[in-house]
């Protein structure tokens, strides 16, 4: 559903991720989180790979799930914004390859991170990545 300056809402992206949570399509693109390990206080990149054609944007999330309530920000490609979420602290940026850079990350940030590509007809793939502070 695109509006008629042919960008796609951000508030779009976030239904489509809701409906992500309880329907996942099979995918023909293997998209892929790079495991990263980063010295405290250093920038730490999680990189994405195998992104799919026709993206819409990106939702990031903390931990291994879709959960809005841990949703770090969402990056709207055509618009070129990023929209933070309940989790984001202000450290992160998502770039327009999906990519999350996290500045001077801290012990707390380690973990796992999901990433939802959501194509322009609101499927999407899923990833999950991993980040080791030390």
């Amino acid at each position: 559903m695109e509006s008629p300056s042919g960008r796609i809402p951000w508030q779009s992206l976030l239904l489509a991720v809701s409906l992500l949570t309880f329907w996942s399509p099979p995918t023909a693109a293997q998209l892929t989180v790079v495991l990263t390990s980063a010295a405290e206080g250093t920038d730490a990149l999680l990189l994405v790979h195998g992104q799919p054609e026709f993206l819409a944007g990106y939702v990031w999330f903390k931990g291994e799930s879709v959960d809005s309530s841990r949703q770090i920000a969402s990056y709207v490609i055509d618009a070129q914004e990023m929209h933070p979420g309940p989790v984001y602290s202000s450290r992160e940026t998502i770039y327009p390859n999906g990519s999350l850079l996290f500045q001077n990350v801290t012990l707390g940030d380690t973990g796992y991170y999901t990433l939802v590509a959501i194509k322009r007809n609101f499927q999407g793939d899923r990833a999950t990545g991993r980040l080791h502070v030390y």
